[in-house]
């Protein structure tokens, strides 16, 4: 369905959030982009368009701050449609003897808490508008990667979509849940060009709040070709 839509997107200062923004202002649609980055949000909303785009700086692990976000992006455009709830964050020391609990903490809140905390903070403003709740897991949520604590919080978000997609159905909302392979994006610290480029989930995006609105796209799951 082609109707303009507005869509709230965290971690939207750089990789699949930014380029999700690309995407969906091209496409028709006005965002409002939230991330830790003031700079980096203020420049993806002055080169898109600040008709288009809204940025809110926001920490997504505090309730206050993605409340402000929804709150924010309601007084600008009148309603909330979609919620993309993409923010995550990975870890430098892998397994559970060597790895860090510092780090753990860190992820917890932001590919955990975070989403939780995204979700709660915006279904009252989906429930009025029987609107779309996305949100990045990943492949690793769906298979076992040895000591992987990052894996483990992807496997969170996976069931917690599924979960959160039941809710949503009694009042016809609808949730995706998409789980990408790897993806060049800065997370890495070597470019990997053979892998999925954040162009391809924003494509996922736009193809799950464009379907009719009878179809519930469940799930996504991307991988490179190589």
């Amino acid at each position: 369905m082609n109707r303009e839509k507005i869509v709230v997107i965290t971690g939207a200062s750089s990789g699949i959030g930014a380029a999700t923004a690309e995407k969906l202002v091209a496409a028709g649609h006005k965002v409002v982009i939230a991330a830790r980055s003031t700079d980096k949000l203020n420049a993806i909303a002055d080169r898109l368009g600040t008709d288009k785009v809204l940025a809110v700086t926001a920490d997504i692990s505090r309730l206050d701050e993605i409340q402000n976000v929804i709150a924010q992006a309601k007084q600008q455009f009148g309603r909330i449609d979609v919620v993309f709830a993409n923010a995550g964050t990975g870890l430098n020391t892998a397994g559970i003897e060597h790895g860090d609990p510092a780090e753990w903490r860190t992820l917890l809140d932001v590919n955990v808490t975070g989403l939780l905390l995204t979700a709660k903070a915006s279904l009252p403003a989906l429930k009025e508008s029987q609107g779309h709740f996305i949100l990045t897991s990943s492949v690793a949520g769906k298979i076992t990667l040895q000591g992987s604590v990052y894996g483990a919080s992807k496997w969170f978000a996976y069931g917690f979509g599924q979960n959160l997609a039941a809710e949503m159905k009694e009042w016809q909302g609808r949730c995706t849940t998409i789980c990408p392979g790897m993806v060049n994006t800065p997370f890495f610290d070597e470019a990997k060009p053979d892998k999925l480029d954040p162009a391809d989930i924003a494509e996922a995006v736009l193809f799950a709040i464009s379907a009719n609105p009878r179809c519930d796209v469940r799930e996504i799951t991307l991988m490179p070709t190589k």
